[in-house]
């Protein structure tokens, strides 16, 4: 289940300037932890959540092709588990096959973890390929307090559900179907699913966000904010684009949102875009808030808009933590880099360096712990590995990562 954190003893990068120190982060600071009981494990994706309530990190987990297993990583006990597959725990019949969880795995106010499933494949979900087509994502509840699942039931007919936000004051639910985008409102004491319209075309932005005002967030091809306001139960369109490099290409510019991470105790919402610009985020009860153009996630030799980065968490220091690279897309030519951004001092830099064989991509959103440990879906190329789906042979693991203290374990 431990994968020994000496494999990437070498991945320690000293700075050119002097400014990092192996005593500072090393492989003593980060942890690797398989998934017991799923050999042909293949990928995870945003499909990470942390339970405050019961202190216990949630994975989804596919091999791309016919099983997604949710997993458990209890904190306090040092261990991880398979919950069970989803035909399984959902009762889902044959006909309604689910490729992968695509969503992040939420924590509602009633302490249970909402997410969505997904088809795991374009070619099956636009020319249904598959031997009996795609029925369509659903939307699903674990509840760890009585270990009890639910399934809520399809969202839009044929259509996946690629994220999940949630209203942090009630437990409603928004979500945003693939491929033709459109946002699905779930209320869940009235258990009454509403389709507000399609917002998004092509390839649609992946990554959904709320508030502590209860507000949630997605972002349109533009790059612009669509906001459902809790206040007000209505949606909201900013008429400006969240800040991006100027001569950005559209093929950048329409995937949005990244990754996101939020300062629990000032409300800050750190945001990554797919045309590689931090932004600090200032909601506001009613209306948009403001920006903060924070700069680029990275200052190399290639187009400042061209770097790729799924992954946001802020550490406890009040520093947010990336990895860049995977999908073709690399600093340097087949390796994964940790960074580290101060956004009082808007510095960044390289703290630590992977090999694709130790890591190939990296994704999740502002998992965190009250100890400050930090959690990401990782996976790694693995020349032995199933190569289905569409996106290579990997295996997948579990990060835990933590800037200021040694992990144990």
């Amino acid at each position: 289940m431990k994968l020994v954190a000496g494999i990437i003893l070498l991945a320690v990068v000293i700075m050119p300037s002097g400014v990092l120190s192996a005593a500072e982060i090393s492989a003593d600071n980060i942890r690797f932890i398989e998934y017991p009981n799923f050999p042909d494990a293949h990928s995870t994706w945003g499909s990470i959540g942390y339970s405050s309530q019961h202190d216990k990190v949630f994975i989804g987990v596919t091999n791309h092709r016919d099983k997604v297993g949710l997993f458990e990583f209890d904190v306090a006990a040092d261990n991880m588990s398979l919950l069970g597959f989803l035909p399984e725990l959902a009762h889902l019949r044959d006909w309604q096959w689910q490729g992968k969880i695509h969503s992040r795995i939420t924590e509602g106010p009633d302490g249970a973890m909402y997410f969505a499933t997904d088809g795991g494949e374009s070619r099956e979900e636009y020319l249904m390929n598959h031997p009996q087509g795609y029925n369509g994502g659903y939307f699903m509840r674990w509840d760890p307090a009585g270990n009890k699942f639910t399934n809520f039931g399809n969202g839009l007919h044929y259509d996946s559900i690629k994220d999940v936000a949630i209203d942090r004051l009630n437990g409603n639910l928004m979500m945003v179907s693939y491929p033709q985008g459109h946002l699905l409102y779930y209320d869940i004491e009235k258990k009454d699913l509403r389709d507000l319209g399609r917002v998004a075309s092509d390839h649609i932005p992946r990554v959904m966000f709320s508030d502590k005002f209860g507000n949630m967030y997605y972002d349109d091809w533009r790059q612009r904010l669509i906001k459902y306001e809790h206040d007000t139960q209505q949606l909201l369109f900013n008429k400006d684009s969240v800040p991006m490099f100027d001569g950005t290409p559209g093929n950048r510019i329409i995937t949005g949102i990244t990754g996101y991470a939020e300062d629990m105790e000032t409300g800050v919402i750190y945001l990554v875009t797919y045309s590689s610009k931090l932004i600090a985020f200032y909601p506001s009860r009613l209306g948009f808030g403001r920006m903060v153009d924070l700069g680029g996630v990275y200052d190399g030799d290639k187009a400042p808009y061209s770097y790729y980065c799924p992954n946001l968490a802020l550490g406890k220091n009040g520093k947010l933590y990336y990895f860049l690279g995977g999908h073709g897309h690399y600093v340097v030519k087949d390796q994964v880099v940790l960074m580290e951004f101060d956004p009082d001092k808007r510095t960044k830099r390289i703290v630590m360096r992977f090999p694709i064989g130790t890591i190939s991509e990296v994704t999740g959103h502002g998992v965190s712990d009250s100890e400050g440990n930090l959690y990401f879906c990782g996976r790694r190329r693995a020349a032995g590995a199933v190569n289905v789906g569409e996106s290579g042979a990997s295996k997948p693991f579990m990060i835990i990562f933590n800037p200021q203290k040694a992990i144990d374990g």
